[in-house]
């Protein structure tokens, strides 16, 4: 679960600045308020599993791999957010919050399901 926040962190953080094409590990650390030895930690592990890899300098980019599980994570995310606040009425500081765990609890295909079930319905839910 955690791992996967890292994930989308990072993939967050290339949305925002596309122009590098890799994300340094402090900004990852700002984004998620947490140790910069947690993400290095994080990091170990997500280049373990292949979703990540780090230059010697340091810097981190995405997978093919990394990049296609960290799309569907922040779609995931997005999708649950926009559900919570347009179809039930949370409040969006809640609704990210809960969205941001309810995503980790869904299997890949229940995320897709619900995404291409909510599109057909809703259409697409918007990018905040």
């Amino acid at each position: 679960m955690a791992n996967e926040d890292y994930l989308e962190a990072i993939h967050r953080i290339m949305l925002q600045h596309p122009e590098p094409g890799s994300v340094r590990s402090v900004d990852v650390a700002e984004l998620l308020g947490v140790s910069k030895a947690s993400v290095n930690k994080a990091l170990t592990t997500l280049k373990d599993r292949g979703l990540v890899e780090q230059s010697r300098y340091g810097r981190v980019t995405l997978t093919r791999e990394g990049q296609e599980y960290a799309q569907l994570l922040w779609d995931c995310h997005r999708m649950l957010r926009h559900f919570l606040i347009e179809d039930l009425g949370v409040d969006p500081e809640t609704a990210d919050d809960e969205a941001c765990r309810m995503e980790h609890a869904l299997s890949r295909d229940t995320m897709a399901r619900w995404r291409d079930y909510l599109a057909h319905e809703h259409g697409e839910p918007d990018a905040q």
